[in-house]
């Protein structure tokens, strides 16, 4: 899943606790519970990429 820290945040990886997740750019994690819960409280904002339409669609 795709996320990235909330303003002004830096939220400590899983498994690494010296690298942050920041604001300024988006991350690809698992999407294991640590992930969910900080998606949760407000530390980690889920971030959604635009789909180009396909071929044919309205």
């Amino acid at each position: 899943m795709l996320v990235q820290a909330a303003q002004g945040l830096k939220v400590p990886m899983e498994d690494k606790p010296h690298d942050y997740l920041t604001d300024a750019v988006a991350v690809d994690v698992p999407d294991t519970a640590y992930y969910q819960r900080r998606l949760s409280e407000g530390d980690l904002i889920a971030v959604v990429t635009p789909t180009k339409p396909t071929k044919g669609a309205i």
